[in-house]
């Protein structure tokens, strides 16, 4: 896209807003720039909050085509599952809650776009951030001629109080609900809740006890562990304590309980993928107890080359995702391999939460490649010579033998 959009070839705009301040300062702002018609699209991933009060704020400010969609399922089922059969984590701690949610909702913009015959998209991220290059990425490849706006790329508003003095003098709705602002920019979906900015910019910093909504601090949690078990088919969780559940309604499930049990909280410096650090504080108590029972499951029914190939594959995979390019041809490529990698990933894992901390405590399946009659400490009944391992340590051994003679 050109720095440059020539304004008069934009008629109608298709605006991915939340109600809050920076997307309703946006929508008012794409009307007075480009005069042109906006049309809004309000995803519910499940961010715990009312989606509806947007349809209101946008009615307000003069929209007649509004977009209001419940994608739970979807952004379970097809995006946040797939990415847990690779065991994703960035960076060794972050799972991604922001990054997965992206590339659903650039899907639907993109779409809504052609339905509407809209001659452009919009999104509220900023220019130092990762989210523009995921929003961007996913509508480029999914409509490769699509015209983008990035009105913090384009205009002089670069404060919060700049953005409030815009908004009172164009009669723009602040707050939509009572209460005080929270400090912090927060992101929420099913997946995770995200905390950035305030104090937070500040590294040696500790976070305010009561900045966290989702999870109970572990001092607080029950002093009784609780006790879960999660069955898996084809590497996707279908069941708690043999429950059947869809998959929004599991990851539902996973964060009420995490949460009361003081699981997910994480304290993060990231490496963004523009180029800068950024510290983020997240809570992902379901997923953080999904990645450790589908761990727990692949165990004992994937192969030991399978299994170490995944492991070395999935950093990749996590910076395919968290840099935006889950539409892209090589995450395509590995999701099919990942995939095909999950066929046998069937079974139960049984969890205990206690305070903070998950513990597997059983796993089953009937596809197990854990064969007790070898593994045993006891007689194996020739099951498995013990005499052939000296062979094949001599063998391994031979190449660092010959170069400690060497040396010597």
């Amino acid at each position: 896209m050109e720095n440059n959009i020539a304004m008069s070839t934009v008629k109608k705009v298709v605006l991915a807003y939340s109600g809050g301040l920076d997307t309703s300062v946006i929508l008012r702002w794409l009307q007075d720039t480009y005069n042109c018609e906006v049309v809004t699209f309000t995803a519910d991933l499940g961010q715990g909050e009312e989606v509806e009060p947007a349809r209101e704020k946008a009615k307000l400010l003069g929209v007649d085509e509004i977009y209001i969609e419940d994608l739970r399922e979807e952004f379970v089922r097809d995006f946040v599952y797939p990415m847990m059969r690779c065991n994703t984590i960035y960076e060794g701690e972050y799972l991604l809650g922001t990054s997965i949610a992206r590339p659903l909702i650039a899907k639907r913009l993109v779409e809504i776009a052609a339905e509407v015959g809209a001659d452009a998209i919009s999104h509220g991220a900023t220019g130092k951030g990762n989210d523009q290059v995921r929003f961007e990425l996913g509508a480029y490849a999914l409509s490769p001629d699509v015209t983008v706006i990035a009105p913090w790329r384009e205009w002089d508003l670069n404060s919060r109080e700049k953005l409030l003095e815009y908004a009172q003098s164009r009669q723009i709705p602040i707050e939509m609900k009572r209460g005080g602002k929270s400090p912090y920019s927060m992101d929420a979906n099913l997946l995770h809740i995200s905390y950035e900015g305030d104090q937070l910019e500040d590294p040696w910093i500790e976070a305010e006890t009561d900045m966290w909504r989702w999870t109970v601090a572990p001092e607080d949690a029950p002093d009784t562990a609780v006790e879960i078990t999660l069955s898996f088919k084809a590497g996707d969780i279908v069941a708690i304590d043999g429950n059947k559940m869809s998959p929004a309604e599991v990851l539902t499930e996973l964060n009420r309980i995490g949460g009361e049990h003081a699981i997910g909280r994480d304290d993060i410096v990231e490496n963004r993928y523009v180029g800068m650090k950024s510290r983020g504080c997240y809570e992902t108590p379901g997923g953080t107890i999904m990645l450790k029972a589908h761990r727990a499951i692949e165990s004992i029914t994937l192969d030991r080359e399978v299994a170490h190939l995944k492991d070395e594959l999935m950093p990749r995979y996590a910076s395919v995702i968290y840099n935006g390019y889950w539409w892209s041809p090589e995450r395509e490529m590995l999701q099919a391999a990942i995939d095909h990698s999950q066929t046998y990933v069937n079974g139960d894992v049984r969890l205990k939460l206690y305070k903070g901390g998950i513990s597997v405590t059983g796993r089953q399946s009937a596809d197990s490649l854990f064969d007790e009659k070898i593994a045993t400490f006891e007689d194996d009944g020739g099951a498995y010579h013990q005499s052939d391992a000296e062979g094949f340590i001599k063998l391994n051994a031979l190449r660092m033998r010959i170069a400690a003679r060497r040396r010597s």
